[in-house]
């Protein structure tokens, strides 16, 4: 025996069969930087590490399982998305929609009425006093979100779609018309601005949207002290009717709506289409009108709560204390100043399903560090418990302006001139977490950004498989270290870089 084994060492020059058997992780690593993205490399394990771990997994570790990523159908994305050929078209939608492509999007948001990314003023029923909704339609949406819809449809026939509304119809509002405040891209009197906080010495920032996204104090500064909807309970029936109509419509277009959240951005006062609603007024017209409608006319289309866009916690969980309506709802969107509120909402109701319901948007600068900023609230929202992932425009075109005067960014945009569009930094970023976590996957644990600029989120999948999601938004490389069970996954990260190791 001691012969043989002589001989096969002499045989391979190398002692390597005496050798404990090792089975080390092997990662395929994914870098993007600037003008450089999706550069591939190999990654491995060790099983000590000289560092102390960014991050460390176990076993059993579980923050959500989740569900989807989502996107939201607005006129002007489909006005971008037109400008392009019909062979540039089917590879962008087969890119975003499709189960084999890089987006990955199986949700759509849908907003019932116009918002700040429609070509202009419209909702679904405009004729004076129609409580009856004799006049309801959804003949806008023929013209464009529903072909929209449908061209998503022929790369993953299993889109699903939730609804929110911008703004009721204008005369179900106090100030009879779709924005909350005035201002030089609407024909709003000012004079009845005061209602807003009920003519008390409150006043907001004249162009109001300056304020959205800010993260140095609360938002909004004051709390809308009337409810724009008018209280009647004529027109809360009526309109918790027209969500019911409005699925109904969708249904028969073929496009069906599992989810309802009863305003966007209630706490955002718009010069563009808005809805300013109390805390007592939203509990009313979910718990009492919204609710029981759906329930009765809808039981298979969940009720959220939501869009939560404030920081301000204490007006937040004032809507969702009231016992009655968190039995009737199923969970809770949060974005922009949302963000704040989520983990200590999310600690309190565990029961609840939560989402991130508008990815943010920007300011249509369409950089690097917009894509830096996309990065970190996805980490931020899956991190802390979110299932479900809303972009906002995923396609605009030239400088992404609404006809209300602001100017956004989007994953891909279309130069009209020339009728050219290319994928931005903010897409690459989105890539680098929706080609990888699929429905079903398990995110398993994160580090929010923190002073070292370096979030990192890992997930599960299946299979048992980890992937690592690291970013560094720093001016020089870092290294990072997971510990994922008993070995470490070490890499150092280049400077403003996005990085994915996926477990083989």
């Amino acid at each position: 025996m001691k012969r043989q084994l002589l001989n096969v060492i002499a045989a391979f020059g190398t002692p390597l069969l005496l050798a404990p058997c090792v089975h080390a992780q092997t990662f395929d690593r994914i870098e993007s930087t600037e003008g450089n993205v999706w550069k591939t490399s190999k990654a491995g394990t060790r099983d000590k590490s000289t560092s102390t771990p960014d991050l460390t997994v176990g076993g059993d570790d579980e923050i959500s399982t989740f569900r989807a990523w989502g996107i939201t159908f607005n006129e002007l994305d489909w006005d971008a998305l037109c400008e392009l050929t019909r062979r540039e078209q089917d590879e962008i939608l087969e890119k975003v929609f499709s189960p084999s492509g890089e987006l990955r999007a199986t949700r759509g948001r849908v907003s019932m009425g116009a918002n700040d990314y429609a070509r202009s003023w419209y909702s679904c029923d405009e004729v004076q006093g129609d409580l009856e909704l004799r006049y309801f339609n959804i003949d806008r949406d023929k013209t464009s979100i529903i072909p929209f819809i449908r061209a998503a449809q022929k790369y993953n026939p299993d889109i699903r779609v939730w609804v929110s509304p911008w703004s009721p119809p204008s005369w179900m509002k106090i100030n009879n018309d779709y924005p909350v405040l005035s201002n030089q891209y609407n024909t709003v009197s000012p004079k009845i601005d005061y209602l807003l906080y009920a003519g008390s010495e409150g006043k907001t920032d004249p162009d109001e949207m300056k304020l959205t996204g800010a993260r140095d104090g609360v938002f909004p500064r004051q709390i809308a002290e009337n409810d724009y909807f008018i209280q009647d309970p004529r027109y809360l029936q009526a309109y918790a009717d027209m969500f019911c109509k409005f699925i109904d419509a969708y249904a028969a277009q073929g496009i069906p709506v599992d989810r309802v959240i009863y305003q966007n951005e209630a706490y955002s006062y718009t010069p563009y289409p808005g809805c300013a609603w109390t805390a007592e007024g939203t509990i009313r017209f979910n718990r009492d009108y919204l609710a029981p409608t759906l329930k009765k006319n809808h039981p298979d289309v969940e009720l959220y709560m939501g869009t939560f866009n404030s920081n301000r916690r204490d007006h937040v969980e004032k809507v969702l204390s009231d016992d009655k309506l968190g039995s009737m709802i199923k969970g809770v969107g949060f974005q922009w100043e949302g963000r704040e509120v989520l983990p200590h909402v999310r600690k309190a109701h565990p029961e609840w399903s939560y989402m991130c319901s508008e990815s943010e948007c920007g300011w249509g600068s369409f950089n690097w560090e917009a894509a830096e900023h996309t990065f970190e609230l996805i980490n931020h929202y899956l991190g802390n418990g979110c299932n479900e992932y809303t972009f906002w425009n995923f396609i605009l075109k030239d400088n992404g302006e609404s006809p209300w005067g602001w100017k956004q960014n989007a994953l891909i945009r279309v130069d009209s001139k020339n009728r050219t569009f290319e994928y931005t930094p903010e897409y690459h970023a989105v890539r680098h977490y929706t080609n990888y976590i699929a429905p079903g996957s398990k995110v398993v644990a994160f580090k929010g950004q923190g002073d070292d600029r370096k979030p990192i989120l890992v997930t599960r999948d299946s299979k048992g498989k980890h992937t690592v999601i690291a970013g560094n938004f720093n001016d020089v490389a870092v290294p990072v270290t997971v510990k994922i069970g008993k070995r470490y996954l070490e890499a150092e990260l280049q400077p403003h870089s996005f990085n994915t190791f996926v477990e083989r």
